[in-house]
């Protein structure tokens, strides 16, 4: 960038101060909630409890992931608690630096700008976004998962590596959610990456059960199904499709209702991942990915939304991409702003506890239409390769035709 090393110096500085006074006076206190619930059930369990009959004192709140995430955190029995937050924070922090390095590694070089100078800005600015810092303060593993992910498949997958799907696989393993991506993997092809993600969740599912035979016949008969382990599906925090439909009415949520809306997100899904893929724009993949999978789960919390930041980056990256003082430059940077300011504003709030009303499915539903905004705004970059468009059955996915191949497809 034009500014100096001192100028510089001293924006990131205001940053840093401005972002951590906003947080200081307007970001709930959580106390590391969650990290108290991991640690505490991991501790009775090696107690000789089971992990599973665990329940944080004055809550109803326990142990809702895997045994095998119950694995992975195991050490933190061996910590005090001080040093379990101290941990987990360094590591959300350290994995989002790095991801926040990696995404913007295109816009860095493309605009000639200071690496350090943008990755701390964007550090400041995420310290506002509501779902990291709801991440942080709850203790949550949302960003840790995000990046297996992405190092799965923007550093493995992309260079066919015979080890891209291995953290797809762990992190699937470790909560679920993120098995979206093995179908992503399926519908744009990449059998072998699918097979290694498929098989290192299940030799993972199957060594944890092997270890904890007891706690995972618990989890996968049980503790699985109980919904009211995590929470009633109404509650405004709740931003997914099947939030949505809780919040219409005050009785039961409708499912055939749910279905539809989860169908017509999964074939816009389906279509721009396949057209994505087919131009070599991975990151825009596992940007419609990460959204689509806070859509169609059942429960969404705030928190979740750190999976937005992918589409985030990227329009800002093709909004200054875009021909100076251009309508497509201002309309994807205004995009990006919009969403980030309603993300980071805690809106949905002002309609906790409210059900039916027009005013009330707009309001409290915010977070999900911008989910839909940027599923299907996000512009694709990169160029239609022959190869991959080949290999995606040589379909022009976002037309429904084929594809010439002396043509790029514009999406």
């Amino acid at each position: 960038m034009s500014l100096s090393r001192g100028r510089q110096i001293a924006t990131v500085s205001a940053l840093a101060v401005a972002s951590l006074v906003f947080v200081a006076l307007f970001a709930q206190r959580h106390g590391f909630f969650d990290l108290n619930v991991y640690y505490g059930a991991v501790r009775f369990w090696a107690d000789g409890g089971e992990i599973y009959d665990f329940v944080r004192p004055y809550s109803t709140y326990g142990f809702t992931y895997p045994p095998f995430a119950a694995l992975t955190m195991l050490p933190m029995a061996l910590l005090s608690w001080p040093a379990a937050i101290v941990v987990s924070s360094a590591a959300t922090v350290l994995v989002t630096w790095w991801l926040l390095r990696l995404l913007l590694g295109p816009v860095i070089a493309a605009q000639r700008w200071t690496p350090w100078f943008v990755v701390a800005v964007a550090l400041c600015l995420v310290t506002v976004y509501e779902p990291m810092r709801e991440t942080f303060l709850f203790g949550q593993v949302n960003m840790l998962l995000l990046g297996l992910v992405a190092a799965d498949l923007l550093l493995f997958a992309r260079k066919g590596s015979r080890w891209a799907g291995v953290g797809i696989g762990l992190a699937t393993a470790i909560k679920l959610t993120p098995g979206i991506f093995i179908v992503y993997l399926l519908i744009t092809k990449r059998w072998r990456a699918a097979a290694v993600a498929s098989g290192t969740a299940a030799a993972a599912t199957l060594g944890a059960a092997a270890v904890a035979p007891d706690a995972s016949r618990e989890f996968w008969t049980s503790a699985l199904w109980d919904t009211d382990r995590v929470g009633v599906l109404s509650f405004i925090s709740n931003q997914s499709l099947q939030g949505v439909v809780a919040r219409l009415t005050a009785g039961h949520p409708s499912k055939a209702l749910w279905a539809v809306l989860v169908l017509a997100v999964l074939a816009v899904w389906f279509v721009r991942s396949r057209a994505a893929v087919a131009r070599g724009d991975e990151v825009a993949g596992l940007a419609f990915t990460g959204i689509i999978g806070v859509l169609i789960s059942p429960v969404t919390w705030v928190h979740h939304l750190v999976w937005l930041i992918p589409a985030l980056v990227l329009l800002v990256e093709r909004g200054f991409a875009a021909a100076p003082g251009s309508r497509r430059r201002w309309s994807l940077l205004g995009l990006a702003g919009v969403s980030y300011v309603i993300l980071s504003s805690r809106v949905v709030w002002l309609w906790e506890g409210e059900v039916g009303g027009v005013g009330t499915l707009l309001g409290s539903n915010l977070y999900v239409w911008v989910c839909l905004a940027l599923l299907c705004c996000t512009p694709l970059g990169g160029s239609a390769a022959p190869e991959a468009a080949a290999q995606l059955g040589n379909v022009d996915v976002a037309a429904g035709g084929p594809v010439r191949r002396a043509k790029a497809v514009r999406v």
